[in-house]
């Protein structure tokens, strides 16, 4: 089978590329340069939303399914820097060639990637590939590659259930919930720098680690939708994604499943 990777970032401000681009005093501290920034940012467009560019990578999480059944895992800070983090999410795209599968990864996942991948001197052969590559199955990506908005090799479910219309887009929480899965548990996105600054690394890689599992299981229904799979094998995929959540025994997990009923 054609294996599938779900995936989801956490992203904080960049502090020291806001000190560089700002030249900000080093007397400040990191939550008053991301503070001046998120004011600098609503006083340009009314909301503290930071640039692509200036979102710095502290988590990503991923969920494979292959083979060899059902994994869950991140990719994170502090044991990896923010460079390590995005190779090693693009080394597992080079080893696998997976479908990918996101929830807004057009609009802001992937070019977040993008561009730190740049500043960090990422090297990304296969995921650029558009049928002009060395690959043996090259000329395949010109007509599905990753980068396409229209291709399936990268699937955003947000952007596609929406048929591409931002003002049609639903939040994967609401989404998923509607749906008896259990959605965000104890944070969100606007919750991830506070819980940073506070030293909350491992909450915000939990936090992560449901919010793609959620992702995953949209696209299983996504997949009985479109016809890809019936409702027995959907039902038969839960309860395997159960039983592997249920081995990690961690206290998100036990969180999930309780909430999964």
């Amino acid at each position: 089978m054609t294996p599938v990777l779900a995936f989801d970032i956490e992203t904080i401000p960049d502090i020291d590329g806001l000190r560089k681009l700002h030249d900000l005093p080093a007397s400040l501290s990191d939550a008053e340069v991301g503070e001046y920034a998120f004011q600098a940012q609503r006083v340009k467009n009314g909301s503290d939303f930071l640039p692509h560019h200036l979102q710095r990578v502290a988590v990503i999480s991923c969920a494979l399914r292959g083979d060899e059944g059902f994994k869950v895992w991140s990719l994170a800070e502090p044991k990896l820097n923010e460079g390590e983090i995005i190779q090693r999410f693009f080394a597992g795209v080079e080893k696998y060639t997976p479908q990918i599968v996101s929830w807004n990864g057009g609009g802001f996942d992937l070019p977040v990637l993008h561009y730190r991948g740049l500043i960090h001197g990422v090297e990304a052969p296969r995921y650029w590939d558009m049928g002009e590559g060395d690959y043996r199955d090259s000329r395949d990506f010109k007509r599905n590659n990753y980068i396409s908005r229209y291709h399936t090799r990268h699937l955003d479910l947000m952007d596609l259930l929406a048929m591409y219309q931002p003002r049609a887009s639903a939040p994967l929480d609401q989404l998923a919930k509607l749906m008896g899965y259990p959605g965000k548990l104890g944070m969100d996105g606007s919750a991830v720098w506070g819980a940073y600054l506070d030293g909350k690394i491992d909450a915000i890689r939990d936090y992560c680690e449901t919010d793609v599992v959620n992702t995953y299981l949209v696209f299983l229904r996504f997949q009985q939708m479109r016809g890809a799979m019936t409702g027995e094998e959907r039902k038969a995929e839960e309860a395997l994604i159960r039983e592997q959540l249920a081995a990690i025994d961690a206290p998100h997990w036990r969180e999930f499943l309780a909430v999964w009923q």
